[in-house]
């Protein structure tokens, strides 16, 4: 009996690596195929700054992780994508942990044909948003596009 307990433990330890593994390949392909990958700023000429524009840069790191950095100039995080789908329309939905915010946030992203990236929505794992059908809920102005930026110094 202990032989076979050993053999499912081990089985089950084995199946949830190998899927770890494949969701960490299939969200960091999904982010890769979809051309998020890089560092976005309205103005790439700018520098960060949390009034002005904040470089916001995507990267798959060597084991696999999909990270999310923001450069506000005066201060910088990092974060983990721990999801990531394209819907129908071509919408990139983003799910991202805020270790420092102790919350999980979802965005969805637009490329648009001549190569700029714009924030559709933004909300918190409650629901409240903070950007919604493209303008931020503050304020009702659009979202600015973003322009893929050359390396920026860190």
């Amino acid at each position: 009996m202990m032989r076979y307990l050993s053999r499912w433990t081990t089985a089950a330890v084995l199946w949830i690596a190998f899927t770890s593994l494949a969701g960490a390949e299939t969200l960091a392909a999904t982010v890769e195929q979809w051309g998020l990958l890089g560092s976005w700023a309205v103005d790439c000429a700018v520098r960060p700054d949390r009034d002005k524009g904040a470089v916001l840069t995507y990267e798959i790191r060597g084991d696999g992780r999909v990270m999310y950095r923001r450069d506000f100039g005066d201060a910088k995080d990092e974060n983990e994508v721990v999801s990531a789908t394209v819907n129908a329309e071509g919408l990139l939905n983003l799910m991202v942990y805020f270790p420092t915010l102790h919350q999980t946030r979802q965005f969805g992203l637009l490329l648009a044909k001549d190569g700029s990236l714009r924030a559709i929505y933004n909300r918190s794992e409650r629901g409240e948003y903070t950007i919604r059908d493209g303008k931020y809920v503050k304020t009702g102005a659009p979202t600015l596009p973003q322009q893929r930026c050359s390396q920026q110094s860190s």
